[in-house]
């Protein structure tokens, strides 16, 4: 600012805080002010940047957080996915193992002993052959030389090597070494809802090789899936949890009795990698010009077998799902004593997709009723974007004595969304009278028929 003087001088500032004529401002004075500026502005400058700085690593901290879950959340979601291994001739390699089998159960709600117990009193699985003979080991390929006695196997090399592997029965190196999830999963005793027929297999396995070969021999009375009432079956064999490397036999025209006698090698199995596999017969119909259609399947955990004694077997064959809801895995248990009833939620797997992203965000909720009337209400967590979340929940309801065939669990898996309403996946109802299903009165009948005994067992989720 310019000021004129009354005589004539110009003053380039005016000392506003000076008594009386106008005078130019002190030189040192205004120094001093030009350095505060430049401090200001350094201290404004370091704060915004400071503030800029942090906020850029808060986000980079928030992006890197997001990417590490949803990287887990995937891993969870591939434990039961394909796992590329040696087999069926071919040279592949093998993955690093995970830890604690194939599922990382974080702590098994079914005890290993227990476990144990129920494959002894099992024993080896084997269904009975049309012609009502054993299809257990030892048994003939034919289906009506069932009464064979089993043979016996004689002492050599291999038998020591089995013997040491399975000790004194034939699931227990598995049990010791690997979680329980992988043998629970297809530990199905129940009746196939329909018959779709049965197939018969025989296995071996070469000790010096480490060599399994699977016989696929014959299929009897599968279902018509054409029209001309006849069927073209084959049948496609995989090593669970290995989906990537399957094998099919030879497509049998026209036929609901077909014969295939076709020999599988799957070469590279040690005994103990054999313990970790469960046998999947998958029975397809053929069709030329469009989808093949499923006929049956059935599974077979391979640390049931022995095999130092060539076992043969008729199994039937189960029909595939079709709600396409999912299964859950419930245990019951009720102890008469204090009277509690508890609900173990193990596992689901094969879940519907209810995201757009082809995954489901499930959460399992329960209901203990009375009759119609709804008293206690449970949760479990959320799982994100899997459709096959291990849950490891128990719950546990007062119920009396006299009450136990009055009450009944209402299981409901639900699909969590954050916007909307959450979607149901798929129920069940546990009862002895109000049960949704065959299998579900059967699993509740069960547990009060066995107090204080841990029942556990898959059930189809069904839709609303």
């Amino acid at each position: 600012m310019v000021h004129m003087g009354l005589v004539g001088q110009y003053f380039s500032e005016l000392d506003p805080n000076s008594v009386g004529p106008p005078r130019a401002v002190d030189p040192a004075v205004r120094a001093r002010k030009f350095v505060g500026m430049e401090q200001r502005d350094v201290i404004l400058t370091a704060v915004f940047g400071t503030v800029g700085a942090v906020a850029v690593l808060v986000g980079f901290g928030l992006a890197a957080w997001l990417y590490l879950r949803a990287r887990r959340s995937k891993q969870r979601d591939g434990d039961l996915e394909e796992q590329p291994e040696n087999g069926a001739g071919g040279s592949q390699t093998q993955p690093p193992a995970k830890k604690n089998g194939l599922l990382n159960l974080k702590t098994p709600l079914i005890s290993t002993k227990a476990l144990g117990a129920q494959l002894e009193t099992t024993g080896n699985p084997g269904s009975k052959s049309p012609a009502g003979g054993s299809g257990g080991p030892g048994a003939s390929g034919a289906p009506g030389a069932g009464g064979a006695e089993p043979r016996t196997p004689t002492a050599g090399p291999q038998n020591k090597q089995l013997q040491n592997v399975k000790g004194d029965h034939p699931s227990m190196a598995f049990l010791q070494s690997r979680s329980v999830s992988l043998v629970d999963m297809y530990i199905d005793n129940t009746e196939p809802s329909e018959n779709v027929g049965q197939i018969q297999f025989s296995l071996e396995y070469d000790f010096q090789n480490s060599t399994l070969m699977l016989r696929i021999i014959q299929g009897k009375d599968l279902p018509a899936k054409d029209l001309s009432g006849t069927s073209d079956p084959y049948v496609r064999v995989t090593l669970l949890p290995d989906k990537k490397h399957r094998l099919d036999t030879k497509i049998k025209r026209r036929t609901l009795n077909p014969k295939w006698n076709e020999t599988f090698y799957f070469e590279g199995f040690p005994i103990q990698k054999l313990q970790s596999r469960v046998l999947h017969l998958h029975v397809f119909d053929y069709d030329r010009f469009s989808r093949d259609d499923s006929i049956g399947e059935m599974f077979l955990p391979l640390c049931q077998v022995d095999l130092s004694e060539k076992p043969s077997f008729w199994k039937a064959l189960k029909p595939p799902a079709k709600d396409k809801c999912g299964e859950l895995l419930c245990s019951l248990c009720y102890h008469p004593s204090n009277s509690i009833l508890t609900l173990g939620l193990l596992k689901a797997r094969n879940l519907k997709a209810k995201d757009i992203n082809g995954k489901s965000d499930p959460y399992v909720k329960v209901w203990l009723q009375f009759g119609d009337k709804r008293m206690e209400k449970r949760k479990t967590p959320i799982f994100k974007c899997t459709l096959n979340p291990v849950f490891n929940e128990a719950f546990s309801f007062n119920v009396p004595w006299e009450k136990i065939r009055e009450c009944s669990l209402v299981v409901m898996v639900m699909d969590f969304d954050n916007i909307g309403r959450n979607e149901l996946i798929g129920r069940i109802q546990l009862a002895g009278k109000t049960g949704s299903g065959a299998t579900e009165t059967k699993h509740w009948q069960d547990m009060i028929t066995k107090p204080r005994q841990t029942i556990v067992q898959w059930h189809r989720l069904k839709p609303e």
